[in-house]
């Protein structure tokens, strides 16, 4: 898994697709829940719910878990 480029943070897989979505779905650089919420000037929790709504919308950067 890359770390984030703006601190060096471990990435999941949510803050992959989270910056494909909101940057460039061609990234190749990733940042965590945190650099994006301050580069775009909103919560981590708006984010969350966000890619919450993207995955139920089907959106294949947030692919439903197993339990989902």
């Amino acid at each position: 898994m890359p770390d984030c480029v703006g601190c060096g943070a471990a990435l999941t897989p949510d803050e992959i697709g989270a910056t494909k979505k909101l940057i460039n779905r061609g990234s190749t650089e990733f940042f965590c829940l945190d650099c994006l919420a301050k580069r775009f000037g909103v919560s981590v929790g708006f984010l969350k719910e966000k890619i919450g709504f993207w995955r139920l919308s089907g959106c294949l950067l947030f692919p439903q878990d197993e339990n989902g």
